[in-house]
């Protein structure tokens, strides 16, 4: 990540008034050199968002392409992983180990992020261990090519990763950061924690006070900047997250969620059969779920903590996934 300490000095007459980005930059002809759609896109970041167009221009003449990202996105989708292959993906002793270490280095923030947000460590830690391993994997394509590529050369999402790619430039902007420099995966998500550019302007925080957000090399501001966005996305203190239940009788499927959101209470399950394992109130709103377990059905009750672990990822494994994980990280952290 680089922070353009010298790229503001020399742009400082224009911070304010029409932004500076790719200033300086060379004038070489890229891949979207004279294409129609970026010089719309320029045209409208210059009159809405008061962009310097030419130095706008400038940072396009040298924004590549990705092929590679094209065939990634494109790609048929492989066979949706039962729960008892899903789970061993994410759920290692190696992961553990990291988790525990990246716990112990960041313990202060870790806690701070708790006592302010509400939202256990444990999670915080999880979910950058699900998402990066800890920071090993954050991607390596340039978050700009990633999103023009999307933006420009991929119909199907086109308006959303176009969304995207404003939402990048402005925040570039916001946190006096080079645009061509960021790196993320090949679908534009960023640092530690993945977050996608507009997540980064809503929740993304400033956890150590330094005046600019790096989620990138910076635990604190990704840990904080976590635990805001389950706060936003409603993660409610010291509630459970999920219960195993116990089923009987010929109703049981009638108690399945048709989705994510919990839209049936602990007492309606347990008119079609349903037993949670844990004590719940008969008036908690739950998602009802099965997974293919290595014994067999596994049947599931996941609360309001639940739903906002799937807010981060719309899947019921990879919430999962995180819970599973936050409960052995503070297992092997109990021994150590």
């Amino acid at each position: 990540m680089q922070v353009l300490r010298g790229w503001a000095a020399r742009c400082a007459p224009w911070i304010g008034l029409v932004g500076c980005l790719g200033a300086g930059t060379g004038a070489l002809a890229g891949d979207y050199e004279g294409s129609p759609q970026v010089a719309q896109f320029v045209a409208e970041m210059t009159r809405d968002y008061g962009f310097a167009g030419e130095q706008l221009m400038e940072v396009f003449r040298q924004v590549e392409r990705k092929q590679s990202i094209l065939d990634a996105i494109s790609r048929p989708a492989e066979r949706v992983k039962p729960w008892k292959e899903y789970r061993p993906i994410f759920i290692t002793d190696a992961r553990v180990a990291r988790g525990v270490d990246f716990w112990r280095q960041h313990e202060a923030a870790l806690a701070r992020a708790e006592q302010e947000y509400g939202v256990p460590a444990q999670v915080i830690v999880s979910i950058i261990g699900v998402e990066t391993f800890f920071g090993r994997n954050t991607g390596n394509y340039r978050v700009i090519d990633a999103l023009s590529t999307l933006g420009f050369d991929y119909p199907p999402r086109a308006d959303f990763f176009r969304k995207e790619l404003r939402e990048f430039l402005l925040l570039a902007r916001e946190e006096q950061l080079d645009p061509l420099s960021l790196k993320g995966s090949y679908a534009g998500a960023m640092g530690l924690p993945q977050f996608m550019p507009s997540s980064f302007r809503a929740y993304a925080v400033d956890f150590d006070g330094t005046g600019h957000i790096n989620i990138w090399t910076n635990a604190d501001d990704a840990i904080g900047s976590v635990a805001s966005y389950f706060k936003r996305h409603g993660w409610v203190a010291g509630e459970p997250v999920v219960s195993r239940a116990d089923v009987r009788g010929d109703q049981v499927d009638q108690g399945l969620s048709p989705g994510l959101e919990p839209v049936k209470t602990v007492g309606e399950l347990r008119a079609l059969g349903w037993s949670s394992h844990d004590a719940l109130r008969d008036d908690m709103p739950v998602t009802a779920f099965r997974l293919d377990g290595d014994n067999g059905p596994e049947y599931w009750m996941g609360l309001k903590n639940f739903y906002a672990i799937t807010r981060y990822n719309r899947s019921v494994m990879y919430a999962m996934a995180v819970h599973q994980l936050s409960d052995l990280l503070v297992q092997a952290r109990g021994v150590k």
